[in-house]
């Protein structure tokens, strides 16, 4: 009787690293700069990924410093400097994460791709816009610099996680935000017939925006209710929004904990094969036998 032998199981169709979608070039140097920009479990890309996430606060930095008006007097000239050797770092950054990969394309249309792109355009934008003092409007772009902070969410784990969570639980979310809208909605409609334009409730929008504060436990201070109708239907929607507010939290905080639970039975991956549930002390992969990436302390 023939055994028909057992085939490998297949790769999954992403990688656990989210970088290998954009294509690992096969040796020379392309490979090595892959390795330092993208692979940070090495010990040159664990010294990249701190010098730029250095530069990317010392960078916001110097944005917030710009807009502040006695320090940009003082120190403008510098500033300026500062703020263009960054841009030339990030430049040179987002040019070898090109030239890299093998799929060039894939990364500058992907999340941190574009983020790279927007954190330097604005400020080669304020070089070929010819007019830049009756144009004031356009110098707004350069506040999309600002963007050079979010590129800090690639290096810190649990900020996938959060995203992951919040993505996995958005019907939810959704379904409670629907829910939340259709309960200020009502009320405040009802205070619009309760209260009345002489009182401020002018149209059912106005009531509305009034509910949403005070559901919120904001309480502007803008809208305030006169009648005695009024007040307890504004005290019990206080109430109501000490519940409401807790609910977004707890389903977020659900998904998290099933996320770490998940991790912990998956354990680390393999890069070659792409298997699953090695663990911590282990050096080569249980099914191929690759070397795995040993964690760093």
């Amino acid at each position: 009787m023939n055994v028909r032998p057992s085939k490998a199981p297949a790769p999954p169709e992403q990688s656990a690293d989210p970088n290998q979608r954009f294509g690992k070039p096969e040796g020379g140097w392309r490979e090595e700069l892959y390795e330092v920009i993208f692979e940070s479990h090495t010990r040159k890309g664990q010294i990249f990924d701190l010098v730029l996430i250095g530069a990317i606060v010392l960078s916001v930095v110097t944005v917030v410093l710009t807009s502040i008006e006695s320090v940009a007097k003082s120190y403008g000239h510098w500033l300026f400097i500062s703020e263009w050797i960054f841009t030339f770092l990030f430049t040179v950054e987002y040019i070898g994460r090109l030239l890299c990969v093998r799929r060039p394309d894939r990364y500058a249309r992907s999340f941190f791709g574009i983020i790279d792109l927007m954190s330097v355009v604005p400020s080669y934008v304020s070089l070929f816009i010819p007019g830049s003092h009756v144009l004031l409007d356009v110098r707004i772009l350069r506040l999309l610099r600002i963007f050079r902070i979010l590129k800090l969410t690639q290096y810190i784990q649990e900020y996938g996680m959060l995203g992951n969570a919040l993505l996995a639980s958005r019907r939810k979310i959704l379904i409670f935000l629907s829910v939340v809208f259709m309960i200020v909605f009502l009320l405040g409609t009802v205070m619009y017939v309760v209260e009345g334009p002489q009182h401020g409730f002018t149209s059912i929008p106005t009531a509305v925006y009034w509910a949403i504060a005070t559901v919120t436990t904001v309480g502007f201070g803008d809208l305030v209710p006169k009648t005695d109708i009024g007040r307890a239907i504004a005290s019990f929607m206080m109430l109501l929004g000490w519940g409401i507010l807790a609910v977004p939290t707890g389903i977020i905080s659900s998904e998290i904990t099933h996320q770490r639970g998940m991790r912990a039975l998956t354990g680390r991956v393999c890069t070659r094969c792409h298997a699953p549930g090695h663990e911590a002390g282990a050096r080569f992969c249980k099914a191929c036998g690759e070397a795995l990436p040993q964690e760093m302390h």
